[in-house]
């Protein structure tokens, strides 16, 4: 099963509570483990502009603001850009599929401040990251649902209804959701 591209939601009854109502962005898996990007969870801490700033990079009026979000616990002090498909660094950038790339380069922040890089992003703070076959073990473990991603929402609904919406876009209704897991 290769999760790439795909969304995970946290169930309700998620044991970990760093990723309890969590709408997580799967950049990469494979047989290594995998690497995604939390996508609901505004930093409090930090705005666009000022982490700009805090870097050194020059604020003009075209600066574009994105949202900042706590992206996951791993590497907290480095930021990962989770953008439209146009914008492309080169090497920096990982193409995850026709609606989706990443760029974690000093590049795309520089670009976003004077008005250039990708039309949509999102950057986010740290990165969730799972061993060989950690994921697959928590999916069956009733720990998470998985689902395609909806390019509007995962950029463009307000971050806290993004766990509602996508289980609504997906025909679910959060209050059925079962805290355990079963087998039929």
């Amino acid at each position: 099963m290769d999760l790439t591209g795909k969304l995970l939601i946290a169930m309700p009854e998620m044991g970990d509570p760093r990723f309890s109502g969590s709408v997580i962005f799967i950049c990469s898996h494979s047989e290594g483990g995998a690497m995604g990007l939390t996508i609901n969870k505004p930093s409090e801490n930090y705005k666009f502009v000022d982490l700009l700033k805090q870097l050194k990079i020059e604020v003009s009026s075209l600066t574009r603001d994105i949202s900042v979000n706590i992206g996951g616990p791993v590497e907290t002090g480095r930021g990962f850009v989770l953008h439209s498909p146009e914008y492309d660094t080169g090497e920096g950038t990982l193409k995850i599929n026709k609606s989706f790339g990443m760029t974690a380069s000093f590049d795309i922040l520089e670009d976003l401040s004077k008005g250039n890089g990708p039309s949509k992003g999102i950057l986010a703070l740290g990165y969730s990251g799972w061993s060989p076959g950690q994921i697959e073990e928590e999916i069956l473990q009733n720990g998470w649902l998985v689902f395609d991603p909806d390019e509007e929402l995962v950029f463009g609904t307000s971050h806290d209804v993004k766990w509602t919406e996508v289980l609504k876009l997906n025909g679910i209704d959060p209050l059925s959701l079962s805290p355990s897991a079963g087998r039929a």
